[in-house]
Order: C-alpha cells, then structure tokens, then sequence
C-alpha cells in the first residue's frame, strides 16, 4: 500500500531547510540560485520574480547537477545554494529533495511558493524570464 503523497511531501520536507519569502530574498542577494519551476501560464497570471531562472521541472535534475552534460553554467558545483519556487511550494519541495539526492545538498525551496511570495508584497519583473530550455 503507497504511503501517500502527504507522506511523501512530509518526508521530502524532513530533509530542507525552507525558506520564507525575505529569506529567499535575502539567499538570492548572498549569491543562491532562484529556479523558478512554475508553468508558463502560471507565471503569466503571477508575474516573474526578479533574478529567477525558470527551468521547467521536467528537465530540472539535469540542468542543476553539475557533473551534466545539460547543465546550466551558474550549476557550479554541488556546494550552490538552490532556492526552488513553483506557486504554493509544494511540487518545489519535492524537487529540491530530488536534487539533494543528487548531491546538491544546499538545495531548497521557498514556503508558500509565489502566493506567498506576492502576499508578502514583494515585487515582480517587467522583464522578460531568462528561460533555461
């Protein structure tokens, strides 16, 4: 019998160290990585956040390890901290647990995702996503 996807939410989550909104401000400017891993219609209905990569959760595992032919050139190293966002903050908490399975055991994700994000008034970008494919 499957555990449940509470279960596996809560075990994910057992193993983050999550972020609030001005925390993940906070990350960003000491040099951590906002992924943004909302869908294309979400973000046009929420806006971008300032200095967020958008990799698509699809590809997410291979863009962000570092030992990938198909990463993306900010993945460094396995040391990075990694803030992941989605909209509530709960696919993210499932990916940022992925990627620390990877060895990426400084990722995370942000609490409440971006409707937190937007209730706690911080801004968006007028400026198009950097979209990583």
């Amino acid at each position: 019998m499957s555990p449940g996807i509470d279960a596996l939410l809560e075990q994910a989550r057992a193993g983050l160290h999550r972020l609030t909104p001005q925390q993940t401000v906070e990350a960003v400017r000491g040099g951590a990585l906002l992924v943004d891993t909302r869908t294309e219609t979400q973000r046009r209905e929420q806006g971008d956040l300032p200095g967020a990569i958008v990799i698509d959760r699809t590809v997410l595992e291979w863009r962000l390890d570092p030992a990938s032919a198909w990463r993306i050139p900010e993945a460094t190293g396995y040391d990075r901290e990694i803030v992941l966002v989605c909209r509530q903050g709960y696919s993210s908490s499932l990916a940022a647990a992925s990627l620390q399975t990877l060895g990426l055991r400084r990722a995370t994700d942000m609490i409440g995702g971006v409707d937190a994000w937007l209730a706690a008034g911080l801004p968006t970008t007028d400026r198009p996503a950097d979209i990583r494919p």
